[in-house]
C-alpha cells in the first residue's frame, strides 16, 4: 500500500507540469476550456470565415457557390492549421510518454508473482 501511495504521489507531481491544454472553468471540474491566441478581432474573423468556407466546400464540393457569394473566396488553410496546432495537446503527449516510461521502468524492477 505504501508503494501505491508513493506511485500516486509521483504521478501527481509528474502531471502538475504537463496538463496545460485544458483548463477547468472555475470550480466545475467537468467543463474545461482550451485557449486559442489571436492578434486581433480581424484575425479571429478570418479564422472563423475560413473554417466556414472549408466546411461548405467539404459538404458541397462545389466551389462556384462560394465564389458567387464572396469574391475573396480563397481559403487560408495555413491559418486554420495554426489554430489546430494551438489546440494540439503536446504537453499531454509528453506526459503520456513519461508515464509509460515510468511504468516500464517500474515493471522491470518489480518482480512478478
Amino acid at each position: 500500500m505504501e508503494k501505491e501511495t508513493k506511485n500516486l504521489e509521483d504521478l501527481k507531481n509528474l502531471t502538475a507540469g504537463f496538463l496545460n491544454t485544458l483548463k477547468p472553468i472555475s470550480d466545475d471540474e467537468e467543463i474545461y476550456t482550451a485557449e486559442i491566441k489571436f492578434i486581433n478581432y480581424y484575425e479571429l474573423g478570418c479564422v472563423i470565415t475560413n473554417m466556414l468556407k472549408l466546411c461548405i466546400l467539404a459538404i458541397d464540393q462545389e466551389t462556384h457557390k462560394i465564389t458567387e457569394t464572396n469574391k475573396n473566396s480563397s481559403i487560408n488553410v495555413g491559418l486554420i492549421l495554426e489554430v489546430a496546432l494551438q489546440l494540439f495537446p503536446m504537453d499531454e503527449f509528453e506526459l503520456l510518454s513519461n508515464i509509460i516510461q515510468k511504468l516500464n521502468t517500474n515493471s522491470e524492477t518489480t518482480p512478478t508473482v
